[in-house]
């Protein structure tokens, strides 16, 4: 009798599995590429980085797997949420945790992590110029839809310079790094407006405020790797991400307030990407005042990452992730 009961529930919640998943991927990475740094620039005398390698790896692979049988068992679902104004946007965090997989495996498997930037690369692409032509020629989308998440489509292609560099596709590199910069500077204008002339962001959707601080951080990081070298167009990018992380850091109690959605996961990666930024940034210029603000931030980002992961486990335990939401 339980098992007549119980079937449908596992093909219901599939079918409700949400893009915005792959969130915890990019975070996962994020929290990687943090600690690899770290154990670099304070000489940790453990390594702890090849462990939450191992982890992301299998996270990846588990949500893909599970949002690949969505789209063998549950395709009109899947669709939907290419139709729909806010999820749409989080159908590239699948390239971008490819390409930040990559940068992970690349001390581990040089041949591997150039193949991840590749597909994730292209993928990346493609999912650009999808999202794009999707806000061209929309009929239903309209400024209150507008929120920080539509960054990770065109603001995204940010990061792939961070892994082709290491990989020598300069050109590329460049590339993918002006598409992510130009839009950037178009999309913050915009989202501003929104926030400032329209009604508030629900509740669901003020964690994103968080990705505010992706685009600058992570340009810094990738103009380093282009330029090899921290001039006064990387530091203004740094500062800037710095202002941001301080306008954020203000509303923390707001957010401290907020009921548990998978949404939480936008706190992670801009939080991660400032923190790696940090500890560039302090390596190479060597001021107290950046090394205090690395490990500050290092501090805060592992406890950010252990209470996401424990308040998702909670989630799912009790039912209460890959539910209808609309």
């Amino acid at each position: 009798m339980n098992t007549e009961e119980q079937s449908p529930a596992t093909p219901t919640r599939l079918a409700h599995m949400p893009i915005s998943f792959f969130a915890v991927v990019m975070g996962l990475c994020g929290l990687t590429l943090a600690w690899e740094k770290a154990e670099q620039v304070m000489i940790m005398p453990f390594m702890v980085s090849p462990y939450h390698a191992a982890i992301t790896a299998v996270v990846f692979v588990v949500l893909l797997a599970g949002y690949f049988s969505k789209f063998v068992f549950h395709r009109a679902a899947v669709f939907k949420e290419l139709r729909h104004p806010v999820r749409l946007s989080f159908f590239p965090a699948i390239s971008i945790s490819l390409l930040l997989i990559s940068v992970v495996a690349y001390q581990f498997n040089p041949q591997l992590s150039k193949v991840l930037w590749l597909v994730g690369a292209g993928l990346h692409l493609v999912l650009t110029l999808y999202v794009l032509s999707s806000w061209i020629n929309h009929t239903h989308f309209d400024i209150n839809h507008m929120n920080p998440s539509w960054f990770i489509p065109v603001v995204g292609n940010i990061v792939a310079p961070i892994g082709g560099v290491q990989h020598g596709f300069m050109d590329l590199s460049w590339f993918f790094f002006s598409v992510g910069l130009v839009f950037w500077i178009v999309l913050k204008v915009i989202v501003f407006y929104r926030i400032i002339f329209h009604n508030p962001l629900p509740d669901k959707l003020l964690p994103t405020f968080f990705i505010f601080i992706a685009p600058p951080a992570v340009g810094f990081l990738s103009y380093v790797k282009l330029t090899g070298s921290i001039d006064a167009f990387a530091t203004f990018l740094f500062r800037t991400s710095l202002l941001l992380t301080l306008m954020i850091s203000t509303q923390m109690m707001r957010f401290s307030r907020l009921k548990f959605f998978l949404s939480w996961w936008a706190y992670s990666f801009p939080l991660a990407a400032m923190t790696v930024a940090a500890f560039v940034m302090a390596e190479a210029v060597d001021k107290d005042w950046l090394h205090v603000l690395a490990t500050t931030l290092f501090v805060v980002l592992n406890v950010v990452l252990a209470l996401l992961a424990a308040r998702t486990i909670e989630a799912m335990l009790r039912n209460r992730i890959c539910v209808d939401e609309d």
